[in-house]
C-alpha cells in the first residue's frame, strides 16, 4: 500500500535531515577544537574562544529539536506503519547512510596517506577517529531504522540515540571548561581591548618622542584634537592607563612604561588552534582566558603582553638608531637678518 505523502510528513523529514547535518557539522567542529586544544602543536594557530563558542550553540539549540522531529517521525511511523514506505523517508535515510560511508572512507584514506607520508600526530588521529564515531554511529541508527527485521534492531536504534546524546553532553560540557563562564567571556574581552588600547599608546608615545626628541610628561600630552589622536581609557572602568617616565633622553635609549589593571591572568595557547594563520576558525586574535599573545615590537625591550591578573606595567626601551627623533629645524631668517 502507498502512502501519500503529506506536507507534515515532507517538512518533518526534512527539518529533521537539515537540522540533523548542521548539527552533526557543529559536533566535528567542536570536537576537532577540542582536539585541537588537547594537542597543541607548535605548527599551528592561536586558540580562539570562537572556535567552540558557535558550535557549542548550534548544539544547544539543535539536538533538542533533533530528538523532537525524530520523535515525532516515529510516532507517525508507529501509528501508521505504512508511512515506513514513504519515499522521503526513505530516501533521507538512504542519503544519510550514504553520507556517513563516504565520510568512514574518506577518513580512513585520510589516515592511511597520512600515515605513509610519516606525518601523523597525535590531534590527527584523534580527529579521525572522531569522524568515524560520527559517521558510524548515523550511519548505524538509519539503517537499523531502516532494516527493522534486523535482531536487536530497535535495541541498537536507542542505544544509538542515547550514545548520541551522551557524546553532545560530553562534548559541550568540555566546551564550557575550557571556554568559561560568560562572565570570563566578557572580562576577557575587555582585557583583550585593555592590550590593544596599550598598543596603540605605545606607538603613540614612539612617535611623540620621534616628532619632539623627548618622551610626553603625561599621556593628555599625546593628545591631538587636529588630527583627532586621543589616548584611550579602561574599557571597563574608564580610569586612565597608568604611565611612568623611567628614562628620558633624546640621544640615549629612553625607557617608559604603561600600565594597565587586568581581570585575568594570561597563557600561552600557541599551537592551540587550527592550522594556518590562527584560531580554530582562522585569524589570530588575542584572548586571556586561557590566552596569551605575543606582539614582538622592533626596537622594545620585553615585546609581549604577557600578564599576570591585577595591575601590571610593561617597561618599554625607544632605541634612537631605529626610531631616530626627527631632526631639530633651523629657524627661519628674516628679511630684515640679510
Amino acid at each position: 500500500m502507498n502512502t501519500k505523502t503529506t506536507p507534515k510528513d515532507f517538512f518533518l523529514h526534512l527539518g529533521a535531515t537539515v537540522v540533523l547535518y548542521v548539527a552533526v557539522g557543529a559536533f566535528i567542529d567542536l570536537t576537532f577544537s577540542v582536539i585541537n586544544y588537547a594537542f597543541p602543536d607548535q605548527l599551528a594557530g592561536y586558540f580562539t574562544a570562537t572556535s567552540m563558542v558557535w558550535p557549542m550553540s548550534l548544539l544547544i539549540v539543535l539536538i533538542p529539536i533533533l530528538y523532537v522531529l525524530e520523535w515525532f517521525i516515529n510516532r507517525d511511523v508507529t501509528r501508521t506503519p505504512e508511512k515506513k514506505t514513504l519515499w522521503i523517508r526513505s530516501w533521507r535515510m538512504y542519503v544519510t547512510i550514504f553520507l556517513g560511508g563516504t565520510l568512514i572512507i574518506g577518513a580512513l584514506i585520510s589516515l592511511l596517506s597520512t600515515y605513509l607520508s610519516g606525518e601523523i600526530s597525535a590531534r590527527f588521529v584523534w580527529k579521525v577517529l572522531a569522524v568515524l564515531l560520527v559517521a558510524g554511529a548515523g550511519a548505524k541508527y538509519y539503517f537499523f531504522s531502516l532494516y527493522e527485521g534486523f535482531k536487536w534492531s530497535k535495541l541498537i536504534r536507542r542505544g544509538n540515540a542515547g550514545f548520541g546524546i551522551i557524546l553532545v553532553i560530553a562534548a559541550i560540557v568540555t566546551g564550557f571548561i575550557i571556554v568559561g563562564s560568560p562572565t570570563k567571556q566578557r572580562a576577557m574581552r575587555f582585557d583583550s581591548q585593555r592590550i590593544s588600547d596599550l598598543t596603540n599608546i605605545q606607538w603613540q608615545i614612539v612617535g611623540y618622542w620621534q616628532q619632539k626628541g623627548k618622551l610626553p610628561a603625561t599621556l593628555a600630552d599625546v593628545n591631538d584634537s587636529i588630527s583627532g589622536q586621543i589616548v584611550p581609557s579602561d574599557p571597563s572602568t574608564k580610569a586612565a592607563y597608568g604611565y611612568n617616565i623611567v628614562k628620558a633622553t633624546s640621544t640615549k635609549n629612553a625607557v617608559f612604561e604603561i600600565c594597565a589593571t587586568f581581570a585575568l591572568a594570561s597563557q600561552d595557547t600557541k599551537g592551540r588552534g587550527a592550522y594556518g594563520t590562527g584560531g580554530g576558525l582562522g585569524g589570530v586574535y588575542y584572548e586571556t582566558t586561557d590566552v596569551a599573545s605575543s606582539y614582538p615590537y622592533p626596537g622594545i625591550d620585553g615585546g609581549t603582553w604577557e600578564h599576570p591578573a591585577g595591575e601590571t606595567c610593561f617597561a618599554r626601551t625607544i632605541d634612537p638608531d631605529r626610531y631616530a627623533p626627527a631632526p631639530a629645524k633651523e629657524p627661519a631668517v628674516s628679511a630684515k637678518g640679510m
